[in-house]
């Protein structure tokens, strides 16, 4: 399993000038719509972690003790998510929004042992909640709620981050032995709710898609553009008819009137399921990667949009993060009669017309990025977020002092030594001295603020 070394990357933005169809564009990112690279599911808060015992976490002859259990998240929209740990040493940061995320996007990419862990959330608490029949599988005496999620907590970190952790409570450390020796390998969940792809174009006067829905609801709310009373821009399916709910596998269209001006719109799925086990959930802040352990009838929901225009490139865009190329992807598509040309972080990109291209834009681990892709027609959109793809496996700081709330800052990860809360590494953790490079890409200023990253050993974990 890969880890991230103690010393932690520092902050990089990047704001690219971009030039398409041979026109300067300057970065104006503020005014350029913005394309997360959520894809789809559920989006929520955490509130913190509400089912927890102790650990401890032993490395290079020192140990912490943690508070380890399960967490609860509110979903905008409605429903609740139970969620366990799988960045033992990144903090958690109060209030942080996250993104259901596919391991693709998360350190569970590069984990062969990503399947033994939704093996433990399938058979540990809280989807199995009788705990004492839970505890006899196990070995142990008996087992509590808080016990019982702890002991679950540590058999993750065991994979999910190669700890040598051990619980506290003697049944939560057998439950821990019996889930870690147990596992086995599972597939990675499907989404909740996908649209695919996310982006489409073509000439007004034509059906632009099809968007396919993604979904393991039994069936979503389609809403159309908000100003489709205005435009005339209608949701429809392949006969064109308006389609107002569609299922699994229904392909969606955007039917833009022949006479409208050169445009964009945007298509919204919304459903109400239990979104699966063991799906992951990221943060844009540096807050801990989770993954689900339980979930209640809750709302989830995707976004598609279209561009058209009468002639010339026709580009749609969209962006994906890629932990197997250290990277985002970003997919572009032009159905227009004329090449799209754009410069992205130095280097220039054309997709001729009818074509297809995903160009991947090279990250460091911990890297903010904040970039502009602006086209024809007052096409404009903007990508930000951060690659997260590993988690840390290195110092774990001096030995906490046992607390009986979990600060809001570090609950569920390392805590008690220095500034660890806010960076993910102890006090003494040396820090690299930071380089500032400027530059300038065709009228616009990119500013790269880096440090030195140290790169730890591979590691892995076997049971």
């Amino acid at each position: 399993m890969r880890s991230r070394g103690a010393a932690r990357l520092a902050a990089v933005t990047v704001t690219s000038g971009l030039v398409a169809m041979g026109a300067i564009a300057g970065a104006g990112a503020a005014a350029a719509e913005e394309v997360p690279q959520h894809r789809g599911g559920a989006v929520a808060t955490l509130g913190g972690l509400q089912t927890y015992d102790q650990a401890v976490i032993r490395d290079n002859g020192t140990s912490q003790e943690v508070p380890a259990g399960l967490f609860e998240m509110s979903v905008e929209g409605g429903g609740t998510l139970k969620t366990y740990c799988i960045d033992v040493h990144n903090p958690t940061q109060k209030d942080a929004k996250y993104q259901e995320t596919p391991w693709s996007g998360t350190s569970l990419n590069a984990n062969r042992d990503a399947g033994r862990i939704r093996w433990i959330l399938q058979h540990s608490y809280p989807q199995v909640n009788d705990l004492a029949a839970l505890a006899e599988k196990a070995g142990a005496r008996s087992l509590t709620e808080q016990t019982a999620a702890a002991g679950t907590q540590v058999a993750i970190w065991r994979y999910s981050d190669g700890a040598k952790v051990d619980a506290v409570d003697p049944q939560a450390e057998k439950l821990a032995d019996y889930l870690y020796k147990s596992a086995r390998n599972t597939a990675e969940p499907k989404a909740s709710l996908t649209l695919e792809p996310p982006a489409v174009s073509g000439r007004a006067g034509e059906l632009l898609g099809p968007v396919t829905v993604r979904t393991d609801a039994d069936s979503v709310t389609v809403t159309p553009p908000v100003d489709s009373v205005t435009s005339g821009v209608k949701i429809v399916g392949k006969d064109g008819k308006p389609v107002k709910s569609a299922g699994n596998g229904s392909r969606l269209y955007f039917d833009v009137p022949k006479d409208a001006p050169d445009g964009s719109a945007a298509l919204s799925v919304q459903a109400s399921t239990t979104v699966p086990v063991g799906r992951a959930f990221t943060s844009e802040t540096r807050s801990q990667t989770q993954i689900l352990a339980g979930s209640s009838e809750s709302t989830v929901s995707a976004t598609a949009t279209a561009d058209w225009a009468e002639k010339g490139a026709i580009p749609a865009l969209s962006a994906e993060k890629s932990c197997a190329k250290d990277g985002v992807d970003i997919t572009a598509s032009n159905k227009g009669d004329a090449p799209f040309t754009f410069r992205l972080m130095g280097f220039k990109h054309t997709i001729g017309a009818g074509a297809s291209q995903t160009v991947t834009i090279p990250l460091q681990e911990d890297q903010p990025y904040d970039f502009t892709i602006k086209g024809p027609n007052g096409f404009e959109k903007r990508f930000k977020g951060v690659l997260d793809c590993r988690t840390e496996g290195s110092a774990i700081g001096n030995k906490a002092q046992p607390a009986s709330e979990p600060s809001p800052a570090s609950a569920g990860g390392t805590t008690g030594g220095g500034d660890l809360a806010e960076t993910g590494s102890n006090s003494n953790t040396p820090l690299i001295a930071t380089i500032a490079v400027a530059f300038v890409v065709l009228g616009a200023t990119t500013i790269f603020l880096l440090r030195k990253k140290q790169t730890p050993p591979e590691s892995s974990t076997e049971d």
